[in-house]
Parts: structure tokens; sequence; C-alpha cells
């Protein structure tokens, strides 16, 4: 990479209508001033001095090599950008991004033409702007993301309240406390400091009070209304996070040119993400760019709608490098290639091809699964491909009905989203569903493929929920994450039902058994395709792009499980830790860490509770501050408590102290009617 051919600008002001400025980091081609080019826009709160610095220098120095300038942009309040934090994607925040766009097309080193791009909260609100429709925003490359906030992010999934949501919460309370960098702001640092502070919200109090998919969710969620998306559109994620609908789900309803991607990454850019084989997405994001910004004829635009990769053979491991498999293509999506194949839940753990005659005494199985059935879930959207991921499933499925085939004669493969029909009945009024489909290997190890949760008071929707009738008896239907998966012959297919998966759900405040009528009433469908196809999709030259800062102090990931056989009660500890790092051309060192603690009682599902302890460190020479956010949750059977406390340190001194208690009503959450 010459450097030489590119002019870093590591803060530019960017006004506002309003007086407030956007900071932003720029890379620009040498001779950009006098021959013009499109602009790339990445718009985050995660703080282009420290925060994304090291993926952004393994990105927009080739895009400018490439001939576009890379404009990274902090949200207001966060960074060295003025004004406040708000919340996620707030109408405020999106009206700032189409100011920002207006700004750098009228800039002269830029053409007028910009493309939108990012991964997760980037990712999201590129989605989001594009809806708007801002006249210089010309295509976008969206990764990690979701069109539906309410059912496909890290706050609620089929009316379920996640843990991701707490945790999120406390991450953001941290990240937002921080200060803007004094060497690019000057002596006005520590008052913006103060102001943050002092003004920042607690983010669990906001998605608490909206437990429904109400008009706070449907703001940003472009499957609202998707022909409002007119920008051509590259969507990718991955099978080891968590945000694996998007793709797909967008290829088949945008009305702008689509074209989807789900690899089996984690959390991360495709070039430098785990498990492999990763994705020249440095490549492919310019061969998008190109076509879009420059009007070059590359056949971009004849791109398979979806490209997947088919995994296989997967094995829950310490630490997952490569996944095997293959990659394949759907001209279209949905394709012609998919079949249907359905199984029905049988009477002796069965998963049956046909469905079968069942005497009335064995056509009802019950469930009422361990409080802490769920330990081996991993996280939501993961960032590191070890403890994060799913572990074997056998300490989970020996809490839940399971219902197996035969060993395989022949592979089966799938790609698409699992279709469970089930009727149940509960003896309460409110309950989960969970359900997980799993490859069972020969010798018994037990790989997650792909999960759906239901809170059954939203079986008909998740606007206006409705409580169960105890007792009574109702279809319901449950869509799983999008997988791709071959099941190889020898190996087993197994469903696997739980009405706990803790600490991932909150449970209900009631234990309650589930009842599920078998055979013809409760099946499984999979979009089976053929298998017998494969395609090449680019892996990066370089294996580790990302540069390396100096290390003062090394990273620390636990993650551990605690059962007091004493006292009835289950631990799950989570420890991450950044390290120190500093950053080569202005010496800022940074550390992050969080140590976080779920815990439930086994014979009480309102003791669930959680806590986060998180603390960030910034120096520079004699500088030095530190802030620390404390949060928890808690829930009985009528209500959620919350509560959280930011303290600020400047050189070990104390100068800032803020708390918040909330006591939020539980509105059809698994509880409360």
């Amino acid at each position: 990479m010459n450097n030489s051919a590119i002019t870093i600008i590591e803060n530019e002001w960017i006004p506002l209508p309003d007086g407030r400025r956007l900071a932003a980091r720029i890379w620009l081609p040498k001779e950009a001033s006098k021959n013009p080019v499109p602009a790339i826009l990445e718009y985050l709160p995660y703080r282009k001095r420290d925060g994304t610095a090291p993926r952004d220098e393994s990105t927009y120095p080739s895009f400018a090599e490439a001939g576009y300038a890379g404009v990274r942009v902090d949200l207001s309040g966060t960074g060295e950008s003025d004004g406040d934090y708000d919340d996620e994607y707030s109408p405020r925040e999106l009206t700032d991004a189409c100011d920002v766009i207006e700004w750098i097309s009228k800039q002269p080193w830029c053409s007028g033409n910009l493309g939108m791009m990012g991964i997760s909260w980037g990712g999201f609100n590129s989605l989001q702007v594009a809806a708007l429709r801002p006249p210089a925003l010309k295509a976008i490359i969206s990764i990690g993301s979701t069109v539906d906030r309410y059912n496909d992010d890290i706050h609620y999934k089929g009316g379920c309240l996640l843990y991701s949501n707490f945790s999120w919460s406390s991450t953001m309370l941290c990240y937002a406390s921080r200060p803007p960098d004094p060497a690019l702001v000057g002596d006005g640092w520590k008052e913006t400091w103060l102001h943050r502070l002092n003004t920042q919200p607690f983010p669990l109090e906001t998605w608490l009070e909206h437990q429904h998919k109400d008009d706070y969710w449907k703001h940003g969620s472009v499957s609202e209304n998707y022909a409002a998306i007119e920008t051509p559109t590259l969507i990718i994620s991955g099978w080891c996070d968590g945000y694996v609908n998007a793709p797909p789900t967008a290829a088949a309803n945008f009305s702008a040119v689509t074209k989807a991607v789900n690899g089996p990454w984690i959390h991360k850019y495709p070039h430098f993400a785990w498990p492999k084989p990763r994705m020249d997405f440095v490549g492919e994001a310019i061969r998008w760019w190109d076509c879009w910004l420059k009007g070059i004829d590359n056949k971009a635009n004849e791109l398979p709608a979806y490209r997947a990769y088919i995994s296989e053979n997967v094995r829950p491991s310490l630490r997952r490098e490569t996944e095997q498999g293959r990659w394949v293509a759907q001209i279209k999506v949905p394709s012609n290639d998919i079949t249907k194949k359905q199984y029905f839940l049988g009477p002796f753990q069965q998963l049956l091809d046909i469905p079968i005659d069942i005497p009335s005494d064995i056509q009802k199985a019950s469930l009422r699964s361990p409080l802490d059935c769920g330990t081996a879930s991993g996280e939501i959207f993961t960032l590191k491909p070890e403890g994060e991921l799913p572990s074997d499933q056998r300490i989970d499925d020996a809490g839940s009905l399971v219902f197996d085939t035969e060993p395989l004669n022949q592979a089966v493969e799938i790609l698409g989203r699992i279709k469970l029909r089930l009727k149940v009945s509960i003896d309460k009024t409110l309950g989960n569903i969970i359900v997980r489909v799993n490859d069972v290997h020969a010798d018994g190890v037990i790989n997650r493929v792909t999960w759906g949760v239901l809170n059954l008071a939203h079986r008909h929707g998740n606007e206006n929920p409705k409580p169960m009738v105890p007792g009574q008896f109702e279809t319901v239907d449950i869509d799983l994450d999008e997988c791709g998966y071959r099941f190889l012959p020898g190996h087993k297919v197994r469903v696997a039902i739980s009405n706990h998966y803790w600490p991932m759900v909150l449970p209900p405040s009631e234990v309650n058994t589930t009842q599920i009528k078998l055979g013809y009433d409760s099946s499984v469908v999979f979009p089976v395709r053929s298998g017998n196809d494969s395609i090449e999709v680019t892996e990066p030259e370089i294996s580790n792009p990302l540069p390396e800062y100096k290390n003062h102090r090394p990273a620390e990931t636990k993650r551990w499980i605690e059962r007091d056989i004493q006292n009835g009660k289950t631990h799950y500890h989570v420890i991450e830790d950044t390290g120190e790092n500093e950053m080569p051309s202005h010496g800022l060192c940074t550390r992050h860490r969080d140590q976080s603690s779920w815990s439930i009682a086994l014979d009480d599902p309102q003791s669930y509770s959680a806590t986060s302890h998180f603390v960030c460190w910034m120096h520079r020479g004699d500088w030095s501050i530190r802030t620390e956010s404390d949060s928890s949750f808690s829930c009985d059977a009528d209500n959620c408590y919350i509560g959280a406390t930011v303290t600020a340190y400047e050189s070990d001194q104390q100068v800032n102290r803020r708390s918040w208690q909330k006591q939020i009503k539980r509105h059809l959450l698994p509880g409360h009617d």
C-alpha cells in the first residue's frame, strides 16, 4: 500500500445547520483536489480516534488508492463530535447523516457521488439513511445489520427479552462517557466531557419502556417500507453472527438492486473475520463502488442475488479457526431450487419424515426445562470465534424435549429459514418456547445449527400480545434464523425444544409446564437444496490486514459457569478486557474492561438478575481519565428494576458521579398480564 499517494486528515469539522460540528477522519487520494473522487461515509459512535482506528486503517487507504475518499464520522456526542448522544438510530442521528452527506458532496475533492457502509451500527444506519434517499447517496454496503429492529437486534426476539439488551446498554453507558481527545479539541475537552457525563442516557431505560413492536422499533426498521430503499445495496453477514436474517430478506424484498452474502463469520468485517474462509471484502467493495459511483461496467449488478457458505461437520470447539464447507449461489431469492422437506415430531423422541397414527396415551409430550437450561447458547453477536459461540449442546439438550432422525443415509443440505409448527398448551397464561435445530455427530457431539424463540403471548404478532388460556391448545408458528448447513451421512438431525433459555432469555415469572401434541399436529419444514454446486469467492491476499499497535497490557477473556449446589443457584460470569494499546501516530493509550454476571435460583424464575462493571481508561503523558459504569437488572412478576451509576475520574480524582434508578412494568413479557 503506497501511503505517499494518500492524504490523511486526522480531524475535520463538519458543520451542521444548528451549529454543532461532527468530527471526521478523512483519507484522500493525493490529486483529489484537482480530480474530484466519489466518497465513502462510515458513521458511528465508536470513536474514529481510537475505537475503530485499526479497522479503518485496514480499509480506507485501499479505498483511497482505488480513487475514493474515505470519511469516518463520529456521531453527535461521541468521539470528538459536538452535541449529545441520545439513542440508537434516533431521528436526529439520521438527519445529521443526511446533512453530512450533503456537506461531503459539496467538497472540492468530492465528485458529488457517495457510498455509505458499516458493520453493526454503521450497517444499520446505512440502510436507514438510504431509506431517506439523500440525493448524493448512490450505493451502500451494510454488514451485520437488520431490517427489523424489534425481532432481529440485541433487544427482543420473538417477543422475548434478550440478555444482550442489558449487556449492550452497559457497554454503551461506559462508551458514551468518554471525553474527546484534548490533542484534537484543545482545552475545552473537559467542559465537553462533563457535559456528556451529565446528559448521556441510560439506554436500558428506553429499551425496556418499549416491550412490544411499537413506533419506537418501527422507526429505523426498513422492513416497514422496503420500497423506500432505491439505493443499490450489498448486504453481508455470517453464520456465527446473530444478524443472519437481513441479507436474504433484503434480497427478497428490496426493489433496488440488492446482492446478499452470508459467510461463516463472526461479527467482523469479512476480510479479517473468523472462522475462515474469508472474503476479499476490500476488493468486493471497490467493485461495488466502481459500478455504482463511477459507472464502470464491471458486472457487479449481475452478481447472484445470494451467495452463501454451506457449513458442514461443524464441531463445537475452544476456538473455531476454519469452517468446513463450500460457497453456493442463488440467482434469485426466494430460489426455485429450494424444496420443502417436512418432518413430524414422533412419540419416542423421533423426527419422522412421514406422519404416523399415535395412540391416545402417547399423543402429547410434557416439558418443564430447568431454569438454567441455555448455558451453551453463546452470544447473540460474536466478536471472538471461541467461548462466544454456542458450545456442545448436550448440556442444554438434557433439559429439553429432543426429536431425532435416524442416522442419515445421505446428506441433507439446507439453506433458508426452518419453520416449526407446534400445537401447544401451557398451564399458565404466559410462557416461552425455544427451538434449536442441531447436528448430532456419530460420536454424540452436538452442534447448534440455528435457533428461534417465541414469547407465546406474541403468537399472533408483536404489536398487541395476548396471554394464553391455561390448558387450551393452540397452533403456533416459529421461524428459526436463516442458516446454510449440510448434515452429513451418519449424522442425525435434531429438533430440541425448551421453555427456558438462561441467561439468553428472560424466563416467565412462574415455572410452567408446556404440553406439545405430536404427530400430525406438530411438524418442522426444512428448506432443502440438491447440494451439487459450488462457486468461488475470492479470499484476501493479506491474511491479517489489521495494524498491530504497541501493547502495554495483554488482553484477557474469561467465561465460566458456577453452580452453587448447596444453595440451588447458577451464575454465568464474563470478563472481557481489551488490554492496553497505544495508538502509534499520536500516543493515546486506551483500555476497556467489562465484568458481568447473570444469576438465577433454580426454584425461582423471579430471581433472574444481572450486573455489569465496565471500566474505560485513556491516557497520554501526564493526562489520564477513567470512567466506570455499574449497571444492574432484576425483576419480579410485575416489574423490572434497573439501576446504573457512572463515575468519572481525572488523574484518579473523582470529577463526576451520576446515578439512575427505575422501576418499569412488565408489559406481557412472560410473567405479567
